[in-house]
């Protein structure tokens, strides 16, 4: 598996990660319908077999049962992978997120990463959104300070832009950013990777392909027939006018594929590794039929011809 140095961190991470956000299950708000903790964690091991280092999960998925099946699948392993987690998100009334930096709510969110992922310290704790504005200092302090108690090895941020960044770094140093970015979602090119390219700040990007939309399994009827508790059947991106647009973009994918034998999300997991300021790439995976095909995006190379047939340069 190929790999990269994940900013200043000092960890060596491959450039494809374990995306642990659908196996929380259903009966929550942000779900992306029931799953079964089985293939969950045989999803896990196969990408460790592969070479996968890091898993990405977050308090807030399931609220606490994605990180107690991520906790499961490294229980007893010789070498564990790398563990990242998120906070400040924490459950609210009817299974629904509500959203908190205040530093006693995010203390009380660690103690619980800690205990159902079944480790010492975390390997990168990260903001999930900087969401109150007004707390972000507040937060990012308190993350900073469990860092210094050794709880946390390092801490880093999501969704942040490049003006939040600056905020966070006036109180601690920021070691790793991660945002969404995909064919379909290239906002932070404007001026956020940027700024997190000049600052050393890490970047892992989640969601590269479009929350499952280029993964070459998502049709006209898939897309109209997604569950109700599947947050996705509420995303402007699944409906028209865009529906079309992408399934159009996935076709030209496929192309692409064929030319490496992968798959079209093999590809737009690649074309997302090419951004400069990339150092790795969330993927979610819920069967371990679907990892081969995807982890096959951090040996792809796609050529300037590929990336033209794509019509969009990174």
């Amino acid at each position: 598996m190929r790999t990269a140095p994940l900013g200043t961190t000092g960890m060596q991470i491959s450039t494809v990660g374990f995306g642990a956000w659908a196996i929380g299950g259903g009966g929550w708000d942000w779900s992306w319908g029931g799953q079964d903790d089985e293939d969950s964690i045989a999803a896990i091991h196969r990408a460790l077999e592969l070479g996968v280092n890091w898993i990405d999960t977050a308090a807030q998925y399931g609220f606490g049962h994605s990180e107690e099946v991520v906790g499961r699948a490294i229980a007893g392993l010789a070498e564990r992978p790398y563990v990242f987690t998120k906070c400040g998100q924490p459950e609210g009334p009817d299974r629904t997120t509500v959203r908190s930096l205040r530093r006693d709510s995010l203390r009380r969110e660690l103690e619980g990463s800690l205990t159902r992922l079944g480790v010492d310290a975390i390997d990168l704790w990260q903001i999930h959104f900087p969401i109150p504005d007004e707390d972000i200092e507040e937060g990012w302090a308190a993350l900073a300070e469990a860092r210094d108690e050794g709880l946390v090895r390092h801490i880093g941020v999501s969704n942040f832009d490049a003006a939040q960044l600056r905020r966070a770094q006036g109180i601690a140093p920021v070691e790793t950013l991660q945002p969404p970015y995909s064919l379909i979602d290239r906002d932070v090119e404007a001026e956020t990777l940027p700024f997190a390219e000049r600052e050393g700040i890490g970047v892992i990007v989640y969601s590269p392909m479009g929350s499952g939309m280029l993964s070459g399994g998502m049709t006209r009827e898939r897309a109209g027939g997604l569950p109700d508790d599947d947050w996705r059947a509420h995303d402007a991106r699944f409906r028209e006018p865009l529906l079309t647009e992408h399934l159009a973009l996935v076709e030209r994918l496929r192309e692409v594929a064929a030319r490496h034998d992968a798959t079209p999300g093999a590809v737009a997991v690649a074309w997302a590794l090419r951004h400069p300021a990339v150092d790795g790439a969330i993927a979610g995976f819920r069967r371990p039929d679907q990892v081969d095909p995807i982890v096959a995006a951090a040996h792809l190379e796609l050529t300037a011809d590929d990336v033209a047939t794509i019509g969009a340069e990174p």
